[in-house]
């Protein structure tokens, strides 16, 4: 299983829209879009959870992608680094 960071969603997009884009290269398991923890509204980029296998293709094939006027920026997801508490 990957994790994909996908950036530049356009705010429109619905976590379906994703679902479909990234399940024509395989099967994905989570698609999770990011919001803002204040206002509620989303930021813009979330991340996708697919098998190994589809997950390099559609990463290959996504990266750049325009998807209603917007590039696409998609790359295996890094682990989050530890953020300090207040």
């Amino acid at each position: 299983m990957k994790s994909i960071y996908v950036g530049n969603i356009p705010f429109g997009a619905t976590e379906n829209d994703v679902r479909d884009l990234f399940g024509e290269y395989g099967n994905v398991t989570s698609v999770k879009l990011i919001q803002d923890h204040e206002t509620g509204r989303f930021r813009g980029f979330g991340f996708v959870e697919m098998e190994d296998a589809g997950a390099a293709a559609a990463i290959e094939a996504l990266d750049g992608y325009d998807m209603s006027g917007r590039p696409l920026k998609v790359n295996e997801a890094k682990p989050r680094a530890p953020r300090p508490r207040h």
